[in-house]
């Protein structure tokens, strides 16, 4: 048997006004056990639209999304159990303290006493909060909230996780600790549905990734596919940097010059061509100390992507 879906989401549209165009347009795809889904468009393009409706804080007006089976909206609570959301703006009281919050939310999973209050320091503990236990939420930071947040959607130890722009707003402490704990998630068979706006994480991170445009899924992309993205790259190093070397690679496409460093773009024979470009540098007296032809990154596969949607 295969990996078992744990979020399905089928033909989901979402229009939040009579004679407005849909946010999201049917659109359908799923999350497995153990699986990083990575999520990228620009903004308004029915990114957080997607994750709210799976975490059931707004409903599908067509379609069906389903969490570990249930349904979210004929069996909303038993879907929402099985997810832990973390918003890109997370709003919480704020004359509340981090550990009465907390032990408050532990009630809505039957968890009370001094387990509540143990696992609520634990889990501060393991979002390096426990400084500020004692802080009203309102002086909090926005990466401490959202560090907050993902305290708060710990506490029932889901099987699924939402991270919604996450990333955005944390420091670079706050980006490696999350990096670390959705690797950490994946390796315990949790399904992790990723939006984020820095494209070489979902780069580094995700599995596979959806690039959505005006509420529309344009392409999925594996992450064998990530790796070969749009038009290649040549970059090689050399000797000795002249003009013989930049007409003869010329000849393969736009050379750009930085130190030792030739970067051809616009392959126009593709990478079969490499070995050729190898052999005339070599018979045409040069060293050549790197030679590396590589597929675009995922953020400029993205905007060249986008850019042919407009």
């Amino acid at each position: 048997m295969g990996i078992p879906t744990v979020i399905e989401v089928e033909d989901f549209t979402k229009t939040f006004g009579r004679n407005d165009e849909p946010a999201v347009k049917s659109i359908s795809f799923e999350v497995q056990n153990g699986e990083i889904l990575g999520l990228a468009g620009l903004n308004g393009a029915g990114k957080t639209t997607t994750i709210r409706a799976i975490s059931g804080i707004i409903l599908p007006s067509t379609g069906t999304i389903t969490v570990d089976g249930h349904n979210i909206v004929t069996d909303k609570i038993q879907a929402s159990r099985g997810i832990g959301w973390v918003p890109e703006f997370p709003n919480f009281e704020p004359n509340a303290r981090a550990i009465p919050l907390l032990k408050y939310y532990a009630g809505f999973y039957g968890i009370k006493g001094q387990e509540a209050e143990k696992l609520a320091r634990e889990l501060l503990r393991q979002v390096d909060l426990e400084p500020a236990v004692r802080k009203k939420l309102r002086s909090y930071s926005q990466g401490m909230k959202k560090r907050f947040a993902l305290a708060s959607a710990m506490f029932s130890s889901p099987q699924n996780f939402l991270f919604d722009e996450t990333l955005n707003g944390l420091d670079p402490e706050g980006i490696n600790y999350l990096r670390k704990l959705i690797v950490k998630f994946k390796e315990e068979g949790k399904a992790i549905f990723l939006s984020s706006h820095i494209l070489n994480e979902l780069e580094n991170l995700a599995d596979r990734t959806i690039i959505i445009h005006r509420g529309e899924i344009i392409e999925t992309l594996s992450r064998d596919r990530m790796r070969n993205l749009g038009k290649p790259v040549l970059k090689v190093r050399l000797n000795k940097v002249d003009s013989q070397a930049i007409k003869l690679l010329e000849e393969y496409g736009t050379v750009s010059v930085e130190g030792d460093t030739l970067t051809v773009i616009n392959l126009k024979s593709g990478p079969g061509s490499a070995d050729d470009v190898n052999a005339e540098l070599i018979k045409a007296g040069y060293k050549v100390s790197m030679f590396n032809v590589q597929g675009a990154s995922l953020e400029e596969y993205f905007f060249q992507l986008v850019g042919e949607k407009k």
